[in-house]
């Protein structure tokens, strides 16, 4: 009887300590059953077979998550996965599902398993948040690096508030996040809406995780890839070395102006936990507070600006903007990133094909991300009422839009295409419109509550 009870005992621990071997890593999964593994939010079907866990699409589900029971904060997670062609996939990482949160929806960082076309496999989505935060389409050559119909090797380092991912050896995301720091670990199935995709299958084998003395196998520092943050307000050490600085501390009006003042308008705008808000006062333009610009005046630069609309706002990034030129009521002039609520707001049916929608060049150029992204599945990924990122890159007089990490307008200053749009627009009263070889940079106020953080430039060629 004692015999059995410490060969009982000595079994246990060693099945406890076989899951961790000897070189650091823990295996996530047995290969036989799943112990320490439940399901979430769906009920699509999960299986083992040949050593590999298998997710079975479903009819009439959403999205099915088999989450280990376990939480991970800092950690590096290699794993495989092969998913049927028509499917998309993907597995989460630092994930939660609280009944505080959507009735327990999973949400958090998704690692992508995208077999489409759009070959974002690798890049980084916020499952049930803020939608996607790393894709593929500023780094070309990770998009060939998934193998479709073949098994693929992830690799993922969660360290701190940098998260990197390589797929097959390739990096394909380098991100700074500070959101969520530890969560789970879940393999997806996601919805499908069409009958002829039931029964499809992702599969996922080798999986394991390592936590601690991370920095012995961690992967070299580098800037192969470029680098996105959303820390609010403050740069990487990579963006510093980069040339990148705050053009808005997140705390005072130090460095902007009202466009038509020498200090920062007194009312209209309000700073609030980081935050740069324009005041709702009925929708007129630069009425209330009035717009304000950067003190400073930039010609080649790198611009990224999060926002958020309240439902059927209207405002707008303006730069190379001449304060001098409108003297009397209205707007200060320049080149206008559109900001406005395209489903809720009039001035989105006006114009010239759809040249005032949000992230266009106002009143100029519409903002078409298939035309730039041709395997996007929409013309532009707009976030609604939550935040928005726009970014503005302008070097010798090239000047692209971008929203969301997708190009989304293009065009080339001072050219006779330029000054044919320019005379067909509202700005044609404007002499030399958009050709000033340096400009302010401004945040409009065109009396709707719309707000500002993370604003930051590069400047130089």
């Amino acid at each position: 009887m004692r015999f059995r009870f410490f060969l009982s005992i000595l079994i246990l621990v060693s099945t406890c300590l076989s899951a961790q071997n000897d070189d650091g890593w823990t295996n996530l999964f047995n290969g036989k059953d799943l112990n320490g593994w439940r399901v979430l939010n769906g009920t699509a079907e999960f299986e083992i077979a040949d050593g590999a866990i298998v997710g079975i699409s479903k009819m009439n589900t959403p999205n099915t998550f088999l989450a280990t029971e376990n939480m991970f904060g800092d950690f590096i997670l290699e794993y495989e996965a092969l998913v049927d062609n028509e499917l998309n996939a993907g597995v989460q990482i630092r994930s939660n599902s609280l009944p505080s949160y959507q009735n327990g929806r999973v949400h958090g960082y998704q690692v992508e398993l995208d077999p489409s076309p759009r070959a974002w496999s690798g890049g980084i989505y916020d499952e049930g948040r803020r939608g996607w935060l790393y894709n593929l389409e500023a780094n070309q050559p990770a998009r060939r690096a998934f193998k479709r119909g073949e098994w693929n090797a992830f690799r993922v380092e969660a360290i701190g508030t940098h998260i990197r991912v390589w797929l097959n050896g390739v990096p394909t995301t380098d991100l700074v996040d500070e959101m969520t720091a530890s969560g789970f670990i879940a393999l997806q199935v996601h919805s499908i809406g069409n009958e002829a995709l039931a029964g499809k299958q992702v599969r996922y084998r080798n999986i394991r995780i390592r936590t601690e003395n991370l920095s012995a196998v961690q992967m070299p520092i580098t800037n192969d890839i470029p680098q996105v943050s959303y820390l609010n307000n403050q740069l990487t050490e990579r963006e510093k070395t980069e040339g990148w600085q705050l053009l808005w501390d997140g705390s005072s009006n130090k460095g902007w102006r009202g466009a038509k003042l020498d200090h920062f308008p007194e009312a209209g705008w309000t700073i609030n936990d980081g935050i740069l808000t324009v005041e709702k006062s009925g929708g007129g333009e630069s009425t209330n507070g009035g717009d304000i610009v950067t003190r400073a005046k930039y010609g080649n630069f790198e611009l990224e600006v999060d926002f958020r609309m309240t439902k059927g706002a209207n405002s707008g990034i303006k730069y190379f903007v001449d304060t001098g030129l409108n003297k009397g009521a209205g707007s200060s002039i320049g080149c206008e990133f559109q900001i406005l609520d395209d489903n809720h707001h009039p001035d989105a049916k006006q114009g010239t094909n759809g040249n005032r929608t949000l992230a266009s060049l106002y009143d100029l150029i519409p903002a078409n991300a298939k035309y730039y992204a041709p395997d996007e599945s929409t013309a532009k990924r707009s976030n609604g009422y939550g935040w928005n990122r726009a970014k503005i890159v302008s070097q010798d007089n090239k000047v692209a839009h971008y929203l969301n990490g997708i190009k989304v307008v293009e065009y080339e200053r001072g050219t006779q295409v330029w000054r044919a749009l320019v005379a067909r627009s509202k700005y044609v009263v404007w002499p030399s419109f958009g050709e000033l070889a340096e400009g302010h940079i401004l945040l409009q106020d065109h009396g709707d509550e719309v707000s500002f953080r993370n604003i930051k430039i590069k400047t130089g060629d």
